[in-house]
Formats: structure tokens, C-alpha cells, sequence
């Protein structure tokens, strides 16, 4: 089954990205020359509700600087430089002046624990890292990590390890080099989040990064008008390279569903936010926190929703408020790998397919974007070593998503299982497989089944997740549930693990039990599903919060009794 997005596709946008393609230090000098005097970021003052300014003229001014010292230092076209730093002003110009040299930041989401982050630098094969003083600590406790590190720079007081630091190296006097920077350069190296499976580094190209500034200021309609708030850092240097305000709330980015709604919403209004981007998890309480006390956002003109799926009430919650100002949201589907894949607009969402998701049909994430080539082919768990050996889907029928276009990336960093297992040749053609299951239906839109790894293989067929879900996410009292297998695979019995919303008391859980069986009965995705156990707080992925870890709840099922568990409570986020 073929899909591909509107106008241009990627063979076209890719030729266009070679024929015209502004480096990230050219668009922030643009920007700077445009409307320097304007403010490119808007951050916190630690311990209190003051926020500061830096313009875009500063951030150029700023940038220019570390790049100058960069480059005495060594740090040149193509060095891929680790950054271990805070999300603030100076995290931005430093990348930002990484970026005019073609040097290429390392960027590791620290919620992923410190082993997994040590195996990611282990794998990134980086000359130079930046970092404040804690993370030189480790890069000193732990070389083994950190072997080809040949520059390093303190952002911050250096203690007893060598190098320069950035205060010293912002005093250099002099112009930054401008190498030529082609379309196929690197980029970032960014990794995944490795909730389903090992963290893999992600090459990004420069035309890759060209074209999703494309993509933004098209299919988004973002322009240097808008006010983005920021809970996402890669989203927020596309919005700084349309030339739009970003304004970064004091959350944690790597628990972004421990976020105050009351803080948002107060941000919004504050600065007249006109744009966003979240993840359900915090999507979810700032649409409850909204709905439940009637404040309005009048400036927010649109919201964008990513990383996991998303409840339709949530979506239904949000439309409302953006309603009364003619707003939109739109709900993504992406990865890492690219970013996004498809989108849908609530409107769709809620007036045209919400039916056949609650039916079994699974989850509608919409068309491809512009520029996006996706098919469905038959899932297998082995390599596909080149597009000969691809079997295509049939129409409506589930199977693996995979994709191409000039956003997709080619190739994962220092990992040739890795790119064996998730890339197929197709002469110069490079597709990427998701690892996700999905569907296309007759109107060309997208509807998600669950990843590959978390199929339950029972001896009657295969059960995917999603469609399961999204028929007993139905029940008024249930927050969300996860189906999984137990036993081995092509024999696996199916479980129903629930967890229920906030408030509902545990001696309700018999007759909510009975309830969803009934609604299992209802529907064919669902029927004869009879094994339903409670789990106070599922795992979540580290990046979003947001995507359910299957593994681990199953993990978790075959370590329970059978039929209705009734679980003692765990920390929040366990399995």
C-alpha cells in the first residue's frame, strides 16, 4: 500500500533543498538582519516568575563569538561535539555556533539514566565536547565513554580537568570562519529515546534540516510573527529558523508530564504565545486545566500534538478552547528518524474518523506531509537488504510503515546491525522502517496499529495493540490500557492490562472489569479478551512520557496471577 504526500514530492523537495539551501548560521543571520531588535528567546530567571530576553541580533552577536573560539580550538566543519548543558539561552548559542563552523552537536536526552547516555556517547564517535561542570565530572570518571575526545570546554568553572572554557573562548577577537556547508553534511546526531529498543543516533543532514523548515512554515503556517512556547528543543530551533519568539518555560525536559498547567497557561497569556507544541502528557493537563477553569487564551492559534498517541477528549478539549479563536490543532505522527511523517487536523480527527478508531480501527494520524513517501509493507522481524525483496501490503491491510523523502534520515551513527535491521536500498533511495504497524485507507489517511515488537502472537493470528486500545479506552473511568502477550510467541495468551483515572477507588475495579468485557464483546478488534488486570501507574517513555512501554507491562503480566489483578500501588511510572 502506497501513500505519499501533496505537491512536490521528495525527490522534487530534495532538489529544491540542494538548489537552496541556507545553512542554520545563514537563517539566524537573516533573521538577526530582519528584525534583530525582536526577541529570539525568552527564558526563565531561576527562582522566580521574571523571564529575560536575548534578541536575535544578540544571538547572532552571541553565537558568532563561541563559533570565533570554537574554531581556535580545533572544533571545525564536521567535528561532532557532545553538549551537555541546560536548555537555556547559552545551550542555544553554543549549538548555534557549532553549527556555523559545520561542526555537529551530539544531543543525548539525559532522562534516559546515565548508562544508557554513556553507551550513546560511546557510539557517537565525538572529537570535542562542551559541557557544564557535572558533566565534565563524568566525561573524567568515565573515559572509556568519552576515548576520542581530542577538545573539550567548560561551560561554567573548571576544576581539575584541562581545556578551555566558553567565557574564555566568547573574548576571542575575531571572525568566525564561514566554510561552505553542502546539503548531505551532518548536521546533529540526536538519539532515540530507546523505549523500544537501544538508543540509535540519528544522523540529520543539513537538507533535511532545510526541508523541515519548509515543512513548518507551509504546513503549519508558522512565520516570524508567531510566539512559540517551547517543551520541545529540536521544534524550537525550527521556530528560531523561521524567525519566530520562542519563549522556554522552567520545566524539566526530560519529565515534561510533572508540568504545572497553571504555569502554561500564564506563559500563553504573558507573552501572547501564539504557537505550541506538547506531548499528550502535557497536552492532556493543560486541556483539564482549561476546561475545568474557563480561562481563555485568546493569542494561541495553534496547538501541536506529538511523541504518543493522543485521547480524543483531550483533543476534543483542546479544539474547544481554540475554537473561539479560530484556532487549529493538529496532531503528528513522527520519529526521530523523521520528523514529522503525518499529520491530521482535529476537526478530521473528531468529526470524520473518531467513529472507526473507537470501533477497532486503531488510530488515524492523517496524511504524509508534503514531501513524505510512505508505504505499508508486509511486516517481518529479519533485515529487508534492498527494496527486490520488499512485499507490499494490500489495500487496508496492516503492516510495517515504512518512509522516504529528504527529512527521513539515511543512516544511524556507529551502528551498521542497526542500519541493517531499519534501512532498505532502493537504488540511490534510502527507506527507513518505523518499526510501526499501520494501515492506509481509501482517502490516503494513516491509521496506526502499534509497533512491530509489541504484537501479541497467539495461535489464532496475530492481535495488534491499538485497535484493542482504543475501543476499551472508551470506558468513562478508564485512563488508558495496554494490551500484551504472555507466554511464547505463537502462543501468547492476550492480557488487558487498565489503568484507571485518578479518584476511582480500587473496590471499583470488579464491576469495571465486568463492564469492559462487555465492551470487549461489542466489537470484533476486542472480542473474546477476557483476561483484565489493573496496574496503578503505567511506564512511559523518558522523552514524551507518553508512550506506553509495552515490554515492560508485559514483563509485568506474566508476573501476576490471571483474571482481574488487583494490584498494591507502585511509584508512578514503574512496572
Amino acid at each position: 500500500m502506497t501513500t505519499q504526500g501533496l505537491p512536490g514530492g521528495p525527490g522534487a523537495a530534495a532538489v529544491e533543498a540542494r538548489r537552496a539551501l541556507l545553512s542554520p548560521g545563514d537563517r539566524l543571520r537573516a533573521n538577526a538582519a530582519a528584525f534583530g531588535d525582536k526577541p529570539a528567546l525568552v527564558f526563565p530567571v531561576a527562582g522566580t516568575r521574571e523571564h529575560r530576553s536575548r534578541t536575535f541580533a544578540e544571538l547572532d552577536a552571541e553565537s558568532d563569538r563561541y563559533a570565533a573560539g570554537f574554531a581556535a580550538d580545533g572544533i571545525a566543519l564536521g567535528t561532532r561535539t557532545v553538549v551537555m548543558m541546560p536548555v537555556g539561552a547559552d545551550l542555544f548559542a553554543v549549538i548555534f555556533g557549532l553549527l556555523k563552523l559545520g561542526a555537529v552537536p551530539v544531543i543525548v536526552d539525559p532522562g534516559m539514566g546515565l548508562r544508557r547516555m554513556l553507551r550513546c556517547y560511546r557510539a557517537a564517535g565525538a572529537r570535542a565536547f562542551i559541557g557544564v561542570p557535572a558533566a565534565q565530572a563524568i566525561r573524567v570518571l568515565r573515559p572509556d565513554a568519552f576515548a576520542g575526545i581530542r577538545t573539550v570546554v567548560t561551560a561554567g568553572r573548571r576544576w581539575c580537568w584541562g581545556g578551555a572554557t566558553l567565557s574564555g573562548l566568547a573574548a576571542t577577537a575575531a571572525d568566525p570562519p564561514r566554510p561552505a556547508i553542502e546539503a548531505h553534511d551532518l548536521v546533529m546526531i540526536s538519539f532515540t529515546s530507546g523505549s523500544t529498543g537501544s538508543a540509535k543516533g540519528v544522523e540529520s543532514t543539513h537538507g533535511a534540516l532545510a526541508e523541515m523548515v519548509r515543512q513548518a512554515a507551509t504546513h503549519y503556517r508558522h512565520t516570524p510573527s508567531d510566539v512559540c512556547l517551547v517543551t520541545s528543543l529540536s521544534f524550537a530551533f525550527l521556530h528560531l529558523l523561521t524567525g519566530a519568539t520562542c519563549v522556554v518555560p522552567e520545566i524539566d525536559f526530560a519529565r515534561v508530564a510533572d508540568t504545572e498547567p497553571a504555569m502554561i497557561t500564564d506563559l500563553v497569556r504573558r507573552y501572547a504565545v501564539t504557537a505550541m507544541f506538547g506531548s499528550p502528557a502535557l497536552l492532556d493537563p493543560l486541556a483539564r486545566h482549561l476546561d475545568e477553569t474557563g480561562e481563555q487564551v485568546p493569542t494561541l492559534r495553534l496547538v501541536v500534538s506529538g511523541g504518543a498517541p493522543v485521547a480524543n477528549e483531550v483533543v476534543a478539549r483542546l479544539r474547544r478552547v481554540l475554537a473561539a479563536q479560530q484556532g487549529r490543532m493538529h496532531v503528528t505522527y513522527g520519529a526521530t528518524e523523521a520528523v514529522p511523517i503525518a499529520s491530521i487536523e482535529a476537526g478530521e480527527l473528531l468529526d470524520e474518523v473518531r467513529p472507526a478508531g473507537h470501533s477497532g480501527g486503531g488510530t488515524c494520524v492523517g496524511r504524509p506531509v508534503d514531501g513524505v513517501d510512505l508505504r505499508v509493507i508486509r511486516a517481518t522481524d529479519g533485515p529487508i537488504p534492498d527494496w527486490t525483496a520488499v512485499h507490499p501490503a494490500a489495500p487496508d491491510e496492516i503492516g510495517e510503515i515504512v518512509v522516504s523523502g529528504p527529512t527521513v534520515s539515511r543512516r544511524y551513527a556507529g551502528s551498521a546491525a542497526a542500519n541493517a535491521n531499519a534501512k532498505i536500498v532502493e537504488a540511490e533511495r534510502i527507506w527507513h522502517r518505523t518499526g510501526d504497524l499501520g494501515r492506509v485507507d481509501e482517502q490516503g489517511r494513516v491509521w496506526f496499529a502499534g509497533r512491530r515488537s509489541d504484537v501479541v502472537r497467539t495461535a489464532d493470528g496475530p492481535r495488534y495493540p491499538v485497535p484493542c486500545e482504543t475501543v476499551l479506552d472508551e470506558h468513562p473511568e478508564v485512563r488508558r490500557t495496554a494490551l500484551v502477550g504472555v507466554g511464547d510467541p505463537g502462543r501468547q495468551q492476550p492480557v488487558v492490562c487498565v489503568e484507571l483515572r485518578a479518584g476511582v477507588p480500587p473496590t471499583e475495579q470488579s464491576r469495571i472489569e465486568r463492564e469492559l468485557r462487555e465492551l470487549a464483546q461489542r466489537h470484533e478488534a476486542t472480542r473474546n479478551l477476557t483476561d483484565f488486570r489493573f496496574h496503578p501507574a503505567f511506564p512511559v517513555d523518558v522523552r514524551h512520557n507518553a508512550k506506553i512501554d509495552h515490554g515492560r507491562l508485559a514483563a509485568w503480566a506474566a508476573r501476576t496471577r490471571t483474571g482481574g489483578t488487583r494490584s498494591r500501588p507502585r511509584r508512578s511510572g514503574t512496572a
